[in-house]
């Protein structure tokens, strides 16, 4: 990123529609100020009804397209008649307008003779072609115009294809994609002027290819999605899933328009409609907003639609005999091969799809893009695979994928069979850089790789950068005399062996004096759902229950130790931080999380309550907000974070963390979760640099005594009185109040710390000798679902 670089503060969105308005809120998310626009009503009246009605949809929408209702603020509405002038001064217009040619050029004229010299323009077009659309503007406008493609949905995808034309200004390309990286957390992608650029004209084949493979009857939907899911590196709404989720009528209209934008394309039949798709369409059944699609849901029961007759049947029996041995392959890369070498069923969908994908990704190279690092990329970051075609080529093998091709004398570029005689792979490593093969080069190049994107598989392959670890955990050199702790456990639980890591790895730090501080975090899918409770569960059934509270006062103290170490320690989250993980980050006195962070104590959901201080600091963090300390302030935030705790409640962002409680203004959130060690690693640097001290000591906290233990449990009786709650619900509901409160006490005291911390152990322990909680520990240890007894 260059040092010149120019954020932009304001923006205007042409267009309210579904796109448009959740466009609006990700840019309202980063902080700009945003004027949504659209046409007014023909008959009169509120001529923003339609840009209101676009924006109340989209507040609707769910996954929330805002990180906060509070950030819905940002965004001021109007129409085309009374406000275009609005546009005047903003840093960047977006239209995202019907996909009409004429209705885009006669906008963009509009555009290009109301803004000023430093107003960026582009459109989000994803099927037209971008040089046309401002061909008949100015050349100012042109050079300062380009095609911004965001993924639906644009606050979750990380996918934002960016499209140059040939009068584009680099430093209004450079412009764009930086901040899209930095501020929106984007994944950016330059592509060609070619019909739905890379991410759909791939992601849509490979769809496609999947799907005749159902109309063809030779496999069952359920067969499919089980193929092209998780088990392969995919999203869990695999094929027919992910159709329902966008919506069939979407679905159809994509694939038609990609079919006829490319008429050239050798491949252009593979893109028209499926039978089965266009009599979905006609009768309605357009996906889960209609509760009917390629699946519908009667009461418990998932049924699946016939392709002939289109009635709902039960699914039958998956016909796929070694799909357990695949499974049990290994790691993906491991199943992956083992999918391709086998010889049954699940073998020959996966080789038939396969190969067909991935020698369409070939050959559109050069058309839509020069690079295959750029196909895998999009395929990434827009549809959510772990691997895009290349990476997946290089993962089975260069020479055996290309010999079943020829076998099957499948087409392919020449630049493909240049390479048999010569690098057979697309991506190599050197000395911690990755490598990608550049067709036109004829030769490998260093892919673009931000030194602000820490990744931590690349640090590892030199083996000197792993100073320490034991078997869920290490302590590894990020460079700058700062040092990571990556812990490794299963879903990044935190059981005894990380624990103890974190307390080894924080002596290290403290005894060395070379080393500045820590950072805390990983790169798993998530950052943590928590304490290990199966081996809470396993010492209970044990008998061995004093264990178990030893093993609640070492959390405790490991977490109270992440606080007040000698050395800053910077907890650096992301994705889910639940329970134990939430605790974590509400203890750092300065924690970094990405923006996308769904954080909460969710431990009643277990039949618990927060025993590694998380109580404790909500009834701290009560106090410390009251302006006067009045104990009438306290009992206010007090109720708002025991109802939190109380329904195990999880906040949708860090955003959103923050209005809960469970973090505060201290906390840096960072847009790109990528860049998010940097972020921490510099954070660990600034606090050494000024001179590190930990926080004081909580040795007098405000707490109300039994009054307000009562008001809370008042308000759970009224929750059990609605039916929201059970009656085992209310009974953890009444320990929770017990220690927000203060226990035992008659009134409002002034306790220390280590007191509410005993009072949590207390609790804890007391109910996992309750029927009820092992009941529900075993629940979710089983079926990875709460249970409400």
């Amino acid at each position: 990123m260059s040092n010149s670089f120019r954020p932009f503060r304001s923006a205007a969105v042409l267009g309210a529609g579904t796109m448009g308005s959740q466009i609006a809120a990700h840019l309202a998310n980063a902080g700009l100020h945003v004027h949504l626009l659209d046409i007014a009503p023909k008959d009169g009246g509120n001529k923003n009804a339609i840009v209101e009605k676009g924006l109340k949809a989209a507040m609707r929408l769910k996954p929330d397209p805002f990180f906060s209702k509070r950030i819905i603020d940002r965004i001021t509405v109007g129409n085309f008649d009374e406000h275009f002038d609005r546009i005047a001064d903003v840093d960047w217009v977006i239209e995202v307008v019907i996909e009409r040619l004429d209705i885009k050029k006669s906008l963009l004229a509009r555009v290009d003779a109301t803004v000023g010299q430093g107003t960026v323009i582009s459109s989000n077009t994803s099927g037209l072609p971008i040089a046309l659309i401002a061909e008949d503007c100015s050349d100012s406008f042109k050079s300062r115009f380009l095609g911004t493609h965001f993924f639906n949905p644009p606050r979750y995808l990380k996918l934002f294809e960016v499209i140059p034309t040939e009068h584009t200004h680099p430093d209004v390309l450079s412009r764009v994609t930086d901040f899209a990286r930095l501020h929106l957390g984007k994944g950016t992608v330059i592509a060609k002027d070619r019909p739905y650029f890379i991410g759909n004209r791939i992601g849509i084949y490979g769809i496609l290819s999947a799907m005749r493979q159902f109309t063809d009857g030779t496999f069952s939907i359920e067969e499919i999605d089980t193929l092209t899911g998780p088990l392969t590196g995919r999203p869990k709404s695999a094929t027919f899933r992910t159709a329902d989720v966008v919506g069939l009528d979407v679905m159809h209209h994509v694939i038609s328009n990609l079919h006829d934008a490319v008429p050239e394309d050798e491949s252009v039949d593979k893109f028209a409609v499926p039978d089965v798709l266009n009599r979905l369409v006609s009768e309605g059944k357009l996906g889960a907003k209609t509760r009917a699609g390629f699946y519908r849901k009667e009461g418990k029961e998932i049924l699946s639609v016939d392709p002939v007759s289109l009635e709902y049947t039960s699914a039958a029996p998956v016909n796929l005999p070694d799909l357990d041995d695949i499974r049990s392959a290994g790691d993906l890369d491991a199943r992956l091969r083992a999918l391709w070498a086998n010889e049954g069923r699940a073998g020959q969908f996966f080789r038939e799809t396969t190969l067909d994908l991935l020698a369409y990704s070939a050959r559109r190279i050069p058309e839509i893009t020069d690079r295959p690092s750029d196909i895998d990329k999009a395929i990434r970051w827009g549809f959510g695979w772990r691997k895009g075609p290349f990476e997946l080529w290089d993962t089975i093998g260069f020479e055996s994928v290309l010999s079943d091709m020829q076998k099957q004398s499948i087409e392919l570029p020449d630049w493909i069979l240049e390479m048999q005689s010569g690098d057979q792979s697309f991506y190599r490593d050197a000395d911690g850089a990755t490598l990608s093969f550049v067709p036109y080069l004829s030769d490998f190049e260093i892919d673009e790789q931000h030194a602000d994107e820490i990744d931590l598989a690349s640090i590892l392959t030199n083996q000197k950068k792993e100073l320490w670890s034991n078997g869920e955990s290490a302590l590894i050199d990020i460079d700058d005399d700062v040092v990571l702790f990556e812990f490794r456990s299963k879903a990044n639980s935190l059981g005894q062996e990380v624990m103890a890591g974190i307390n080894e790895a924080i002596d290290k730090i403290e005894n060395d004096p070379d080393i500045r501080g820590m950072v805390i975090g990983n790169q798993g899918t998530n950052f943590s759902v928590g304490a290990n409770l199966g081996e809470a569960a396993m010492a209970v059934a044990m008998g061995q229950l004093e264990m178990v509270e030893q093993y609640v006062g070492q959390f405790q103290a490991t977490i109270q130790r992440i606080r007040y170490a000698e050395k800053p320690v910077v907890v650096c989250g992301h994705q889910r931080i639940l329970g134990g993980g939430c605790e974590m980050v509400m203890a750092c006195p300065n924690p970094v999380l990405a923006a996308e962070s769904y954080i909460g104590l969710v431990e009643l959901g277990v039949g618990l309550i927060p025993a590694g201080s998380g109580t404790m600091r909500l009834a701290a963090r009560a106090a410390e907000q009251s302006p006067n300390r009045y104990d009438s302030e306290i009992q206010s935030f007090l109720m708002k974070y025991f109802e939190a705790v109380a329904m195990a409640k999880v906040a949708t962002s860090a955003t959103e963390a923050g209005e809960m409680g469970f973090i505060d203004d201290r906390t840096e959130v960072v847009m790109n979760e990528a860049r998010r060690f940097h972020v921490a690693k510099q954070r660990v640097a600034y606090l050494s640099e000024k001179g590190y001290l930990p926080p004081p000591v909580k040795n007098s906290i405000r707490v109300l005594g039994k009054a307000a233990a009562a008001a809370m449990i008042a308000g759970a009786t009224q929750f059990k009185w609605g039916n929201y709650i059970s009656d085992y619900d209310l009974h953890l509901a009444t320990k929770l109040a017990h220690v927000m409160s203060g226990g035992e006490l008659t009134g409002p005291s002034d306790v220390h710390e280590d007191y509410l911390l005993e009072l949590e152990r207390e609790a804890f322990m007391s109910l996992l000798t309750e029927e009820k909680t092992m009941e529900r520990i075993q629940h979710i240890l089983t079926t990875n679902k709460p249970l409400r007894n």
